[in-house]
């Protein structure tokens, strides 16, 4: 991604990668959909109810796999290939030990968070058994991230879309296996997303192995060395913690929608599904920025990451508008595949959402890029401050849009979010990048690992 039209290369590299997210969000939508519909509406009201404590923990894992892989793009785009295999053979120490602490400590509370989130009584069971079994698949979820990870990183974005299409229409499959055939409710829901993600990750494993000569680690690539591990940690704990810190947020949302009853749990479960698929081209853009920046920004091209970000942004305006008229257009019949029909309320309830969310779309693309540029710059504190910035402006309007709004003040929470969240990011780019300009920039490679310096020049 170090050379040739930028704004090429962003749409070569974001449209597999886009797919990829449309796939995931599909055997999402279909997990919620059969169980809406072959189950009952509370039990979709139930897997709804576990969104933002699912945020908490697997964006956790999304966030630190992505931040590991950062260091990875800029060996690569520095030509460091024994970086690249040592930063491999590093992440994969660091997501074991993660993985391990957070799921023994997440089985042993998830009863409590519920309770203290004011689940409805009629959603309370059906929401612990599915999160209990989300929760043992955890290492799943962090296997196929964390080698997905590294092939993007590598920039190939296809490869984890094939892998990834084949897991959508297993999930599929096993959904109706194991709700329908088996009879295991929503916990076979959950069962079907961990075992689709796990073989979805075993095929990545099983095609880097044969693909990619640079990643065979050999025994010295194991050599513990905590200087480097440092360097990972440093970039993957703030990307770790800002999509936990804004999963926080989203769970005092749910805390306060949770007030207003089963049915708008639902209309706001179905609509946030549905508002999911709309922005994955804004999401993809994001993820497409974080490779680019970090391998530009490895092989010292300030300037093209600069050109990338502008091309991006104006990509960015007419992916806006596209999801916002999907959102309008067809919401309603959208939402009536998760419920029937006949679900009025819901519907208007899903409606509500996604019309008010709908439109700030604009808004949540330029937050997506302008945070993973700087993430593959290697900034980590103010994305995570902007997360912060987000977590708190989400918990103020929830609180106080819903005393004087109701139910639309709570999906306005959202918005309110990711204009704080955005501005405070736009500002530290256009400061780093004037930073940059009056910079002559230079790698060096201390104690066999990638740093940075600069140095005053024109």
């Amino acid at each position: 991604m170090t050379t040739g039209n930028p704004l090429k290369v962003i749409i070569r590299f974001s449209l597999p990668v886009f797919l990829g997210c449309l796939f995931q969000q599909f055997y999402s939508m279909a997990d919620t959909i059969i169980v809406g519909r072959t189950i009952s509406v509370q039990a979709l009201a139930a897997v709804g109810v576990t969104g933002g404590v699912s945020f908490l923990v697997l964006g956790f894992f999304f966030g630190l796999t992505g931040g590991f892989a950062v260091i990875t793009g800029q060996c690569f785009g520095a030509k460091d290939y024994d970086g690249v295999r040592r930063s491999v053979a590093t992440s994969t120490l660091l997501c074991i030990v993660t993985t391990l602490a957070i799921t023994l400590l997440c089985v042993l509370t998830v009863r409590p968070l519920f309770e203290v989130m004011n689940t409805p009584d009629d959603l309370m069971e059906d929401t612990v058994i599915y999160m209990s079994a989300i929760y043992y698949g955890i290492w799943a979820t962090v296997f196929y991230n964390m080698i997905s990870s590294i092939i993007r990183a590598l920039g190939d974005s296809v490869t984890p879309l094939i892998f990834l299409v084949v897991a959508s229409l297993l999930n599929i499959g096993l959904d109706f296996l194991f709700i329908l055939t088996f009879g295991m409710g929503v916990a076979g829901a959950a069962w079907a997303t961990v075992v689709s993600q796990a073989v979805s990750g075993f095929l990545c494993l099983w095609y880097v192995s044969c693909k990619f000569p640079i990643l065979k680690l050999k025994k010295a690539d194991w050599k513990w060395d905590f200087a480097f591990a440092w360097e990972h940690l440093r970039v993957g704990l703030p990307m770790a913690f800002q999509f936990s810190i804004t999963a926080v947020g989203c769970i005092i949302l749910q805390s306060v929608l949770n007030l207003f009853g089963s049915t708008a749990v639902a209309g706001f479960t179905a609509g946030s599904k549905i508002d999911q698929l709309a922005v994955q081209t804004l999401a993809s853009l994001g993820l497409t920025m974080a490779t680019y920046a970090a391998q530009n920004f490895g092989a010292g091209k300030i300037g093209r990451i600069r050109s990338g970000v502008n091309k991006a942004t104006a990509v960015c305006v007419v992916c806006s508008i596209v999801a916002g008229l999907f959102v309008l257009l067809l919401g309603r019949p959208l939402t009536a595949l998760f419920v029937g029909a006949g679900e009025t309320e819901v519907i208007d309830a899903s409606q509500t959402y996604l019309i008010l969310n709908g439109s700030f779309y604009l808004i949540l693309g330029l937050l997506f890029i302008f945070r993973n540029t700087l993430q593959g710059m290697g900034f980590a504190f103010i994305p995570l401050m902007a997360g912060v910035s987000e977590l708190i402006l989400r918990v103020i309007a929830a609180f106080v849009f819903a005393r004087y709004y109701g139910y639309p003040g709570v999906c306005l929470a959202s918005p309110a979010a990711w204009i704080g969240a955005a501005t405070l990011l736009i500002i530290t780019y256009m400061i780093a990048m004037r930073r940059y300009a009056n910079l002559r920039y230079r790698r060096y490679r201390p104690a066999g690992h990638p740093a940075f310096a600069y140095e005053a020049g024109t």
